[in-house]
């Protein structure tokens, strides 16, 4: 629950931490994700304020609606009356930030960009460091825009790291920032490892039979729902359960089948216990240019689950986990029913011990840590000059929603 307080302007760190203000195009209630795994790590280091795109309502005069949340970060969201021109917006949104934060940089001041976008309403403020998070290729998202592109291009010219949510990204923009680095998904292993050990099932997952493929995840234009339809109508004995909010599509266009379960969004806290009781996971993105450069981050999650994976062929999912034995890469649904035969016939230890191994390898707190680092090492800083942070372990605990 969100507990509102009195807007202050500008805005008023809580402590002697640095600035750390996030444009974002993602809500941060709405998925748990990449920006609330790295952001509610870094609160540990800076004062974080999230500004998130704006909302409208009939009547309302322009204001900024400010709240915190559990996880130590505030959000901001510019409250817009209806109506307003696209220009009119901008230029709301830039007084409203210019109100709450300021224009100059009193201060140690980070800006974080999730979406270009921002640069729009942001480019004439100061900040002492600037990072662009690319988690996905928004241009190639349904509906983008050519000033997305432009706006992309001069966040390029500004800021100082550029940091990408899997590796086939950075290798699409590596050359075009002097200082890029790949930051692939990782995992949370403590909360999505509950999974191999909870036996009590949510009430709405219990009655259905079994073998389960399930999917976690936002469902939009990168779902391959004609896979899925094709794969339930070959095993009508197969229950298929999808979990997460329908965004950008006709909810009327998925396929409806006695076999395939639209259970809706859960809260992040939920999703071990569903994750408990699926035999296999079932990642059927669609091969199209919303997904050329996804780095899935559901892929981990499902192995720290102890559940066993079919995804379609995803680059940043092929390579390593697909090279490495640990995720079955079908193309089609024939492939799909074969390679899920396979793992339900399979005995499950060998693998899971492989999956173990490769996990060990990363976490969201080591990604954090390397970020965190790459950022002090372009101001100059080192973790001593900073003694409020330094005494804080890197770590966060498990998000409560």
């Amino acid at each position: 629950m969100t507990q509102p307080h009195a807007l202050r302007s500008p805005y008023q760190a809580s402590s002697e931490k640095p600035l750390l203000v996030c444009f974002s195009h993602l809500r941060w209630d709405f998925v748990w994700q990449r920006p609330q795994h790295l952001l509610s790590r870094a609160t540990k280091h800076y004062d974080v304020l999230i500004l998130e795109e704006p909302m409208f309502k009939a009547g309302i005069k322009p204001h900024m609606d400010v709240s915190t949340r559990p996880q130590g970060v505030t959000i901001a969201v510019p409250m817009l009356p209806e109506g307003l021109s696209q220009e009119d917006i901008i230029a709301e949104q830039h007084d409203l930030i210019e109100g709450l934060i300021g224009r100059e940089s009193n201060g140690s001041r980070v800006f974080w960009y999730y979406t270009p976008m921002a640069m729009a309403f942001t480019s004439d403020f100061e900040c002492d460091l600037c990072i662009y998070d690319n988690m996905d290729e928004l241009s190639l998202f349904r509906g983008a825009s050519q000033q997305l592109l432009d706006l992309e291009g001069a966040l390029f010219s500004r800021c100082d790291l550029v940091f990408t949510g899997g590796m086939s990204l950075y290798e699409a923009k590596k050359n075009r920032h002097r200082s890029v680095h790949g930051f692939p998904s990782s995992i949370d292993f403590n909360h999505f490892s509950q999974a191999r050990s909870i036996h009590q099932e949510p009430e709405d997952q219990a009655h259905i039979p079994h073998p389960r493929l399930g999917f976690f995840g936002v469902v939009d234009e990168r779902m391959d729902i004609d896979l899925l339809a094709e794969v339930a109508d070959r095993r009508p004995d197969w229950q298929f359960i999808m979990i997460g909010p329908v965004v950008k599509i006709d909810p009327a266009t998925l396929p409806q089948r006695s076999n395939i379960h639209w259970l809706g969004g859960k809260p992040y806290n939920e999703l071990p216990h569903y994750l408990s009781g699926w035999d296999v996971g079932f990642m059927n993105f669609a091969l199209n240019e919303a997904t050329k450069f996804i780095s899935p981050t559901k892929t981990p999650e499902f192995l720290a689950a102890g559940v066993p994976v079919v995804s379609t062929p995803i680059t940043d999912v092929v390579k390593p986990y697909g090279e490495k034995g640990l995720v079955e890469i079908a193309r089609d649904a024939e492939e799909v029913v074969a390679k899920v035969e396979t793992i339900l016939g399979r005995p499950k230890e060998a693998w899971l011990a492989k999956v173990d191994r490769h996990l060990a390898q990363g976490s969201w707190d080591k990604t954090w840590a390397s970020m965190h680092k790459l950022m002090l090492d372009t101001t100059g800083e080192t973790t001593a000059d900073r003694p409020a942070a330094a005494s804080l372990p890197i770590y966060a605990t498990t998000p409560a929603e």
